[in-house]
């Protein structure tokens, strides 16, 4: 596989979570999600029990594998004919196994694309360091790596949020969010890392551009999905004690809950939000209606590809740039 003069890339490669694709592989999952992580033996279990009630398994590879497919019909349909693969931190397919797959057939430059909204170093720093630690077992035949850039505040990525909260106030009989409680939820992290990185700065504006978008007069960052010991700082507030105070706190009733800081479907979604969460609004006398998540929104998939095609414009243009450079 020769380095295409026209793109400057051989693949764009997706770099996301994964999951379990079954019970049999919930354990090795999280065993490989939790390595040189200390978390109480009674939170480990809790969450295989949370992936058995939601039938076993994630979704997240599926649905990640989707918008790849989605991903490379758009930049076929334009002209760009470079494949598109997927490489999860957790589950097959490995990020490791990925890169020496692409290495063998000859691949020497790839474009990542982090499957992460916001940078954080739990989240963003550590697809990166895979990345590296892959290119570093291949020795000289590693292919280099370019990544696109944070999509936080892209305005597709916004219009696509906010897209999704139209449907759960849909099925709250709303046109108007005005009156309910706009609660936008992302991954607790420790307070330490969020402390030094970017990401909660990087939520706030993202969530304002999606408020924006929904004319709502308030909005609650919340957080959720902590794990790690009980006496460490983590991000708050958490999305069950904002649903459970909420009655008390605004009066209101209803509620739509927007994932802002996941891409698609997970334990985190599906268990944390639908069942845990939703019970505690039932039982607190709230209307709670949970946003989709993005998975293959449209407006999503033509966001990744305007970012892909950005970044190859931009490598065609740093080769034209050399190619003027005086000898």
């Amino acid at each position: 596989m020769a380095i295409s003069q026209e793109n400057r890339y051989d693949a764009v490669v997706l770099l996301g979570f994964g999951g379990p694709a079954g019970p049999a592989e919930i354990r090795p999952f999280l065993d490989r999600v939790l390595q040189g992580r200390s978390i109480p033996a009674s939170r480990y279990e809790e969450v295989v029990d949370h992936y058995l009630r939601i039938g076993g398994k994630s979704p997240y590879n599926e649905l990640t594998h989707g918008q790849a497919e989605a991903l490379r019909a758009i930049l076929r349909e334009r002209g760009i004919a470079l494949p598109v693969n997927v490489a999860l931190r957790n589950a097959a397919p490995l990020i490791e196994d990925v890169f020496h797959a692409l290495a063998r057939s000859g691949a020497q430059r790839l474009l990542g694309v982090i499957l992460a909204a916001h940078q954080s170093a739990a989240s963003w720093d550590r697809y990166v360091e895979r990345a590296e630690e892959a290119r570093r077992s291949l020795g000289t035949s590693a292919p280099d790596i370019d990544y696109t850039s944070p999509f936080f505040d892209h305005p597709l990525f916004v219009q696509a949020q906010a897209a999704r909260a139209r449907e759960a106030m849909a099925r709250l009989g709303r046109e108007t969010v005005d009156g309910a409680a706009l609660i936008f939820t992302a991954h607790s992290i420790p307070q330490t890392i969020a402390d030094s990185g970017p990401y909660v700065r990087q939520l706030r504006r993202s969530a304002e551009l999606v408020a924006s978008l929904l004319n709502a007069p308030s909005w609650t960052l919340a957080y959720q999905s902590r794990s790690g010991s009980p006496t460490e700082a983590w991000l708050d507030p958490d999305v069950r004690s904002v649903l459970r105070d909420l009655p008390q706190a605004s009066g209101m009733r209803e509620a739509v809950v927007v994932p802002l800081g996941f891409l698609c479907d997970h334990v985190e979604i599906l268990y944390d939000l639908d069942m845990e969460a939703a019970q505690i609004a039932e039982a607190s006398g709230i209307r709670m209606e949970r946003a989709p998540a993005l998975n293959d929104h449209p407006l999503f998939i033509e966001m990744l590809a305007q970012i892909v095609a950005e970044r190859l414009r931009r490598a065609r243009g740093e080769t034209a740039l050399c190619a003027h450079q005086p000898q």
